[in-house]
């Protein structure tokens, strides 16, 4: 038996002490190469501040691309949206990056990504970086960027690497060129606290709704087949900063793990999740994910009308010791107010209760009472 194997199930029997018998058994998973250990984990989480903010997307962006290209980059919006940020008590953003912004214009994008940096360090924001993620529309391109689909969720968010990319073999050397390339830059910038190396990576037809037909039916495995060597290219540039990639699809269940979750979590410095439930669900995967024995951190929660909310969640996440990053801030191009099923059902103007984000633009907030309750859990009121 590997020795990442007896580690992963002596972790696993010594959290479950504390976590008590609510604890599902996790099945066990082997070390990845280069994964940190157990203490140099716990030891990067000692070094945080409780990591609580957003997804974050200026406002006037409808994806990664429309955010970092030369033409579209909004120094100004993202400076104040990010100011509404630290008014609320949020230490850190996650923020979506993409792999033909590198091959676009590298220097011209580090630029970009370093300027953000500045930015939100002015606010004493940190921020994780996203670098592939498997959701909504499988082509993307560069250039000018579509405008929004009337009332509907996320309607410009491009995957990264797209299906055609993933699809031929020869992309390999570009994206590992992206992936080395940004870490490494970036590799000992107290900035950024996370690297995220892959969102969703199962995430198939996710969004892609209205256009049906685009994404290939093995798109998991062509995936899956990439997700470890990502991991790998990005421990090739040496960063001071974790690795992760979430596990979102039954986030909560760990007693059998498939293919995706393995490569996940064996390869994660610290293990981040998705929940969208209610707070007896969110409360499962506190639980079973503990029994891990790694810090955690939810990079994505927050959908109203699924009964995940601020009250009692983020609470939950703060008294947990957990990162907890909610989807969305501010309402805009992402239009992220709408609900899911809007990909698939017409809606004629703004639904009563937001899906997600929090604010309009000029800083108004959705609901005052829900701003008050995250001031009161981060400390800000």
């Amino acid at each position: 038996m590997a020795r990442g194997h007896l580690l992963g199930i002596a972790a696993a029997l010594l959290v479950g002490l504390v976590v008590g018998p609510g604890a599902i058994a996790a099945e066990p998973v082997d070390d990845g190469p280069g994964r940190w250990t157990v203490e140099r984990a716990a030891a990067w989480q000692k070094a945080q501040p409780w990591l609580v903010g957003c997804n974050y997307m200026p406002s006037t962006a409808i994806n990664q691309l429309e955010m970092f290209q030369a033409d579209s980059f909004d120094p100004e919006t993202i400076d104040r949206e990010l100011g509404y940020a630290e008014d609320l008590g949020f230490t850190s953003i996650r923020v979506f990056l993409h792999d033909l912004l590198w091959e676009q214009d590298r220097d011209g994008f580090l630029d970009r990504c370093e300027q953000l940096l500045a930015i939100a360090d002015r606010h004493d924001i940190k921020v994780m970086f996203v670098l592939f993620d498997s959701c909504w529309h499988p082509e993307p391109r560069l250039g000018p960027q579509p405008a929004p689909l009337p009332h509907v969720h996320n309607s410009g968010w491009v995957q990264s690497p797209g299906v055609p990319a993933l699809r031929d073999p020869e992309a390999t050397a570009r994206l590992r060129a992206y992936v080395t390339g940004v870490v490494r830059h970036f590799a000992a910038d107290p900035r950024v606290v996370v690297w995220d190396i892959w969102n969703e990576p199962d995430n198939f037809d996710g969004g892609a709704a209205k256009r049906p037909g685009l994404e290939p039916k093995d798109k998991p495995a062509l995936v899956n087949a990439l997700l470890s060597q990502a991991f790998a290219w990005a421990r090739e540039a040496e960063p001071s900063q974790p690795l992760t990639s979430g596990v979102w699809r039954d986030s909560d269940n760990i007693d059998r793990l498939d293919d995706c979750k393995r490569i996940q979590l064996a390869n994660s410095d610290v293990i981040s999740f998705h929940s969208y439930g209610d707070p007896p669900s969110l409360d499962r995967c506190l639980t079973n994910l503990a029994t891990y024995g790694r810090p955690l951190l939810c990079t994505e929660f927050m959908a109203r009308p699924n009964g995940s909310v601020f009250d009692p969640h983020l609470r939950m996440l703060r008294d947990h010791g957990v990162a907890a990053y909610c989807w969305g801030f501010v309402n805009g191009k992402s239009q992220t107010i709408y609900p899911w099923d809007s990909w698939t059902k017409s809606y004629d103007g703004p639904p009563p209760v937001w899906f997600h984000d929090i604010i309009e633009p000029d800083g108004t907030p959705f609901r005052q009472d829900e701003v008050d309750f995250i001031r009161d859990v981060t400390g800000k009121r």
